[in-house]
């Protein structure tokens, strides 16, 4: 490789860094923008809306593990229902009466 291809390679990698630099700084600019609009929006709830969502908090909270519990069982009586009859099959393999 010639010293006019060595420089050349080396102002590509600069140019390229220099780039990458922009295209962050960018990125951060754009995602502090995006976070500072929606603080705004978020602020902009009435105190009366504040508490009523509090208020409605704990009842969605007991509602979404209820619902998990129910999906739960019935998921572990599925399974249940598969090992119990893959464990008969086995054993009708190994043992035969």
């Amino acid at each position: 490789m010639t010293a006019h291809g060595i420089q050349s390679t080396k102002m590509n990698r600069k140019d390229d860094m220099n780039k990458l630099k922009d295209l962050l700084v960018i990125t951060i600019a754009g995602l502090a923008f995006i976070l500072m609009t929606n603080t705004a929006k978020a602020n902009s709830m009435t105190p009366k809306e504040f508490f009523d969502k509090l208020a409605k908090l704990p009842v969605k909270v007991e509602n979404h593990i209820s619902m998990e519990i129910t999906k739960t069982k019935e998921y572990q009586a599925e399974n249940w229902k598969k090992i119990k009859a893959d464990l008969l099959n086995l054993k009708a393999k190994f043992i035969k009466q």
